[in-house]
């Protein structure tokens, strides 16, 4: 058993011989001029893990190099295991056979993402399919490497920093007027560390949205529409200046945070409560420690009031239809008489009807003047409800950027769209299902704010 587990270790990683040690070296050396040519520092080539993803990066398969990068590291730490339990006699055949079907399993995962990942390689070097064989071998591996990284003759179609740098100069330029009244927003990035690089989630997001406006966004899977509003809610916050009604989201955020209302599209409440008691609840965490008992009560009157759950109050949640589920969630946010209202998909689960009686309802709330923005997968039913909609698309770095902020008629005239939806499918990538015109429509409003 152990002998044959060495045999599947050494297939994925070439470290039984001093021809295998050889060919990891050849390997290393063609793929560290391999990085360069596609923008990267070589040096990447010598770390464990770490050269399977930028690899990865070189063939525009970021999101296929994370998991071939974990699964080679899990081989690694598997390989480590293995030495270790060897000294044990009493379990070590089941210790065995479990690592057996681990180094199976993830070697199988490790062929399926190589593919991927070496196909990618392929069609940037622009050269000929069948150098896909040499590739899938960990012993020949080195010779495509070698070859592909010293020979002038091949060179990739684009570099991985070319594409930020040119996404970069579609940057709009200046920032939203900030505003006494209203929203105002001046996303300059919103940035996290993954995978051995910074990656940029949002960039350059600017705009005011003024009181008693309903909002719709838009974008597809990856757009960062949720990054987005948790920049502005300051839950999350971003190289950014948020002001609502004149007040900074970031630097006032304990005062600020009664004044933003979250409804989230799961469900966050307790099925064996009544509706009176869970708005009781809500109210004692949503409203400011000061305010007495009574005031509380009063409030969550008047909220069950608006939302018409006053005949159901001392019904039980788990006994609720699914609209007044959606109601009294949206209730509980609205406690705190909130200026911002988000709302992420309430409609979520609704037939057409109900869906429409609730957006009835958010709309008399932004009439009373607040600003209410919501994201919903089914638009075109209720958009003669929305003043403005935001449309955010991810551009070829893989980006959220703003595409669009202004009236629902000018985005239909922008986008050449009647249809929201249709939008959507104007910016999504090709590969998901869209035209793939994200960096065209980034572009041109970059251009039409400027």
């Amino acid at each position: 058993m152990n002998r044959f587990l060495d045999i599947l270790l050494t297939l994925e990683f070439e470290t039984s011989s001093l021809v295998s040690v050889i060919a990891m070296a050849l390997y290393i050396v063609g793929l560290w001029r391999l990085l360069e040519k596609s923008g990267l520092k070589g040096w990447w080539a010598l770390i464990p893990g770490a050269r399977d993803y930028q690899i990865a990066r070189c063939a525009g398969r970021e999101s296929e190099g994370r998991v071939y990068s974990l699964t080679g590291v899990a081989m690694l730490l598997l390989n480590l295991a293995v030495t270790l339990f060897e000294s044990f006699s009493e379990d070590a055949v089941t210790l065995m056979l479990i690592a057996a079907f681990l180094v199976f399993l993830l070697m199988f995962v490790r062929f399926v993402y190589a593919i991927r990942i070496f196909s990618g390689l392929i069609e940037v070097y622009g050269i000929r399919r069948r150098w896909i064989w040499l590739c899938m071998i960990s012993y020949t591996r080195w010779i495509p490497a070698l070859i592909w990284g010293w020979n002038r003759k091949y060179q990739p179609e684009w570099q991985v920093e070319d594409i930020k740098a040119e996404m970069a100069r579609l940057a709009s330029s200046g920032s939203a007027t900030v505003m006494d009244e209203g929203l105002s927003v001046n996303l300059t990035d919103r940035t996290v560390t993954e995978f051995f690089q910074k990656k940029v989630l949002l960039r350059d997001i600017h705009m005011n949205i003024p009181q008693g406006h309903m909002v719709l966004l838009l974008g597809g899977s990856g757009a960062g529409k949720t990054t987005f509003l948790n920049a502005v809610n300051g839950y999350e916050k971003a190289h950014a200046e948020v002001l609502l009604n004149g007040g900074n989201m970031y630097r006032q955020y304990k005062k600020m945070q009664y004044e933003v209302g979250f409804v989230p599209q799961s469900e966050m409440m307790r099925g064996k409560d009544t509706v009176l008691n869970t708005l009781l609840d809500a109210a004692k965490l949503r409203l400011p420690k000061d305010v007495s008992a009574k005031q509380r009560r009063e409030r969550v009157n008047e909220v069950m009031d608006i939302f018409g759950l006053k005949p159901v109050k001392n019904n039980l949640v788990e006994k609720l239809s699914g609209g007044q589920k959606k109601r009294l969630s949206i209730s509980m946010e609205f406690i705190s008489n909130p200026s911002l209202f988000i709302l992420d998909e309430p409609d979520s689960g609704l037939d057409g009807v109900m869906a429409r009686e609730l957006f009835e309802q958010l709309r008399k709330i932004a009439d009373t003047g607040k600003i209410v923005i919501v994201i919903t997968h089914t638009p075109d039913r209720v958009i003669d409800l929305f003043d403005d909609v935001i449309v955010l698309a991810k551009d070829s770095a893989r980006t959220g950027r703003l595409a669009w902020y202004g009236s629902i008629e000018g985005a239909r005239k922008f986008f050449g769209r009647d249809k929201m939806e249709q939008i959507v499918k104007s910016v999504n990538r090709k590969e998901e299902g869209g035209d793939g015109l994200a960096d065209e429509f980034v572009m041109k409003y970059a251009k039409e704010v400027a």
